[in-house]
């Protein structure tokens, strides 16, 4: 019943197609079908999170942020950048927020609008491993590794490990492709048409301000 309820909410899941939303509490909670406005900050999310330690905001921190309007806030703190969408929290919440959804969606729109990423490195992992996947269908682990290194500027990290794991057999120093590479080629494309359709208000927007 209740995720019905989210997805009959739910115009499109993360979808980024007005971009210039003023409200950005109001644009997530329908981008995602939660509703933000339930959390109380109990703490129960934090409690449970594996990586709350390394946290500079609490989880629920970072919901009373949204309420509050507090986005310059929410786009400066590694902790949007931190979450690994494990679900503890989601499992914890007396008010069943997906907070690992809403995360999602704020990152989404702080790369959208430019936020610079207060852990780059993160970034760089993903677009690393997304860049893999769609190239090979799967993880190339040595070019993971070595993508990351250069992207990261961290150009030696983990070099000294490389040799041992492929004489081990732990990673292949070629790449495999799947057989599937056509259905993996239509996802990236799609996904590069939601991309595209993203984008086109901004660049609106942009040619209007140069033309004053």
């Amino acid at each position: 019943m209740r995720s019905s309820q989210r997805a009959a909410r739910s115009v499109a899941a993360l979808d980024l197609s007005l971009p210039n939303e003023p409200d950005l509490l109001e644009y997530i909670e329908r981008a995602t079908g939660e509703n933000v406005r339930n959390c109380y900050q109990c703490g129960k999310c934090a409690a449970g999170c594996p990586l709350s330690a390394a946290m500079d905001l609490q989880p629920q921190q970072i919901l009373r942020a949204l309420q509050l309007g507090q986005t310059d806030l929410i786009f400066a703190s590694d902790t949007l950048w931190l979450c690994v969408s494990c679900q503890t929290c989601v499992t914890r919440c007396p008010c069943e927020v997906d907070l690992p959804r809403v995360m999602d969606a704020l990152r989404s729109w702080a790369i959208v609008h430019h936020h610079a990423a207060s852990q780059r490195e993160v970034v760089a992992f993903q677009r690393t491993f997304i860049k893999s996947i769609e190239l090979t269908g799967r993880v190339y682990e040595v070019g993971l590794i070595g993508g990351y290194n250069v992207t990261s500027g961290h150009l030696f990290s983990s070099f000294d490990l490389a040799a041992p794991m492929v004489l081990k057999g732990k990673i292949k120093p070629l790449p495999k492709r799947v057989k599937a590479m056509d259905e993996v080629a239509g996802i990236f494309r799609r996904a590069r048409e939601v991309q595209e359709r993203e984008a086109q208000p901004n660049r609106a927007k942009e040619a209007k301000g140069g033309s004053h």
